[in-house]
């Protein structure tokens, strides 16, 4: 099996993998990295450990010169990375091999045209980690608060699901979900509702929760987003352990009960993907989690005025017009 997309997840999952007993090459686009875990290996930092796990490290262009397919692909590329890094794994995927996607948004929609459904297995992913150092990891959750949940993509639960459920789990707890789609729409909200706020703050999110007007533009983002998935006939799936009953009551109450949970199984110190993106000076994926929301939001006839807000301010971030700091919020306020 190959992870593709060696970052702080694809990092994360393919350590455990390999020390498993898994056969995993992971295949990365940044140099340094690469030539690290070849040398070094892996290095994960978390909270109550650390562990150095030797690994088969591949660059990009080194993928062609390997005479073998792969079973198993675990995508944990960048959202905008998907459709070529897609095509370009294509030729070493089995014919009767799946890739698994391990990205927020809806990555599936664009993976389906290029493999077809029967050869994509959708995820969600609740592992919160950073990656600044080549080779070493920071993981803020340690594998009894890491939980996935796999689906296929038309719902129904198969043998072949049940095996890779079996394989991740090496990974943190893994769940099957017969309703993916929803899940990775819940997923979503999640991400929208906080992802974009802490990187134009410049500050994680779990200290950001502990300020009553953030978390009520927290909410109010998840508001719009939610609207917008059920306008599109998304039906809200429970996340991070929760269960059905947990997320009954009004629509902010369950919001919020999604959004403690979430903090309450991320150490501190675990910047989200926007903010790491900031600090790293490269683009984010923006415009796949609060950008999509926007777009879908047009499609279904629902309006998402703060999640054009929260789109915009980080695209000026992404152009030096502004910095990541909590003054932002004002902008928000308004």
């Amino acid at each position: 099996m190959a992870v593709l997309g060696a970052g702080a997840i694809g990092s994360s999952v393919g350590a455990d993998l390999a020390r498993a007993g898994h056969d995993v090459a992971l295949i990365d686009q940044w140099p340094a990295h690469v030539e690290a875990m070849k040398a070094h290996g892996l290095h994960v930092m978390m909270p109550e450990e650390e562990l150095h796990t030797p690994v088969q490290a591949l660059h990009l262009c080194e993928l062609c010169t390997i005479q073998r397919q792969f079973d198993i692909v675990f995508l944990a590329a960048k959202s905008y990375d998907t459709p070529w890094m897609v095509q370009l794994i294509k030729p070493y995927l089995k014919p009767g091999g799946v890739l698994v996607s391990l990205q927020n948004s809806l990555n599936d929609e664009w993976i389906i045209p290029e493999l077809g459904y029967q050869r994509d297995i959708a995820s969600v992913v609740e592992l919160a980690a950073n990656l600044f150092e080549p080779g070493r990891v920071r993981r803020f959750t340690p594998h009894g608060r890491t939980w996935f949940a796999l689906g296929e993509i038309h719902g129904r639960e198969t043998p072949r699901l049940q095996e890779v459920a079996g394989i991740l789990n090496a990974a943190g707890k893994t769940e099957i979900s017969t309703n993916i789609w929803g899940a990775k729409w819940s997923k979503l909200v999640v991400n929208s509702m906080t992802a974009g706020v802490s990187g134009i703050l410049g500050t994680p999110g779990n200290e950001l929760i502990r300020r009553p007007e953030i978390r009520r533009l927290f909410i109010k983002l998840g508001r719009e987003s939610l609207q917008v998935g059920l306008a599109l006939g998304y039906s809200l799936e429970p996340l991070f352990g929760l269960t059905a009953e947990e997320i009954l009551g009004s629509t902010d109450e369950v919001l919020e009960k999604i959004l403690l949970t979430l903090f309450s199984k991320v150490s501190k110190g675990g910047r989200s993907m926007i903010l790491q993106d900031h600090l790293k000076g490269r683009r984010s994926e923006i415009d796949y989690i609060n950008g999509l929301v926007v777009r879908k939001g047009r499609e279904a006839g629902v309006p998402t005025p703060l999640n054009e807000a929260i789109t915009s301010l980080t695209r000026q971030i992404e152009q030096g017009v502004l910095k990541p700091t909590l003054s932002n919020a004002a902008v928000l306020e308004h």
